[in-house]
């Protein structure tokens, strides 16, 4: 039996009691349960798994999330040994948040040391996302690489919730205590203003909020769901434009994604980013990802629709 405590009070609050924000583990598990897909029935195709979903700002499923939920569904009918190098997605439809991902895998080609394979994203018999992988054993061969440019280093530089410490926004809460990954900008970040300089290129570091026990196959995904935070910043930096203006609306298109190098997710990552092109609606940005070391881990491209409505 419990002690009695002062009478509540009749009068309800004016506004809810915020709720307390995660504690960054909490944050990085959560990921880790998403990118933990159950079997299903494979119903004729060469296997299936089922994610579960969670909603994003907008109140979608995130692109990433899918990219690399399945990541891991193809990456779990490969021999063993073989590692992701490549991976092209298309996205074709909104994920809703209340209804579980089913991936389903079809085994394209197993040669001698490539595997090839595609998976489709569906909710419901309504198809999300097509993605196409290819995975290889570890071969030695002709190297060469591109050289991480000159970037201060991530600990001197502000947490995103430093960045946005005072805003009262839903949004704004997310990024700065709900996204697994730990983005700092090393280019001031454009949040909540936009970049006077018309710069089409900016850098930024990434990891883990809190660092997790995986297997290779899903480091691999979370570099797939973290790539797909920011591509479009470049666009929106080069057309003087922030997160925030009126009117704004993105979709990412496709998505391209070639591994060089693999590192855990857990450490440092330098991601370099540029936009060469918007025209039709549509904005293309270029990225490359650099280890702490400075060697080329992955590169990275994204197609968006990304178009400003006139606003009364």
């Amino acid at each position: 039996m419990t002690a009695a405590g002062p009478a509540p009070d009749p009068t309800p609050p004016a506004h809810p009691a915020p709720r307390p924000d995660p504690h960054p583990r909490e944050v990085s598990s959560a990921l880790l349960d998403l990118l933990d897909l159950r079997a299903a029935d494979a119903s004729g195709q060469a296997a299936a798994f089922e994610g579960d979903t969670r909603a994003h700002p907008g109140g979608h499923v995130f692109g990433g999330q899918v990219m690399g939920q399945a990541v891991v569904a193809v990456g779990r009918t490969v021999p063993e040994g073989r590692r992701i190098h490549s991976m092209y997605s298309y996205f074709l439809a909104p994920g809703a948040p209340d209804v579980p991902i089913r991936f389903e895998v079809d085994d394209l080609r197993d040669g001698g040391s490539f595997s090839v394979r595609r998976v489709l994203a569906s909710q419901e018999g309504r198809t999300i996302l097509a993605m196409t992988a290819s995975f290889q054993e570890q071969q030695d061969g002709l190297e060469h690489q591109t050289r991480a440019p000159a970037a201060p280093s991530p600990e001197d530089l502000p947490t995103t919730a430093e960045v946005l410490a005072g805003i009262d926004h839903p949004v704004a809460r997310y990024w700065a205590t709900q996204r697994p990954i730990d983005i700092r900008h090393v280019t001031d970040p454009i949040y909540l203003r936009p970049d006077g300089s018309g710069s089409e290129s900016q850098m930024l570091w990434m990891r883990m909020v809190s660092p997790v026990e995986a297997d290779p196959l899903v480091h691999d995904a979370i570099l797939a769901f973290a790539s797909d935070y920011t591509p479009f910043e470049p666009i929106l930096r080069r057309q003087g434009l922030s997160w925030v203006t009126p009117g704004l609306r993105m979709a990412t298109i496709n998505h391209a994604i070639w591994w060089h190098r693999h590192v855990e997710m857990n450490e440092w990552l330098l991601y370099v980013q540029r936009s060469p092109s918007a025209a039709g609606g549509r904005g293309l940005t270029e990225g490359n990802v650099f280890d702490r070391a400075g060697d080329l881990v992955a590169t990275i491209v994204q197609e968006g629709m990304i178009r400003v409505k006139p606003t009364a």
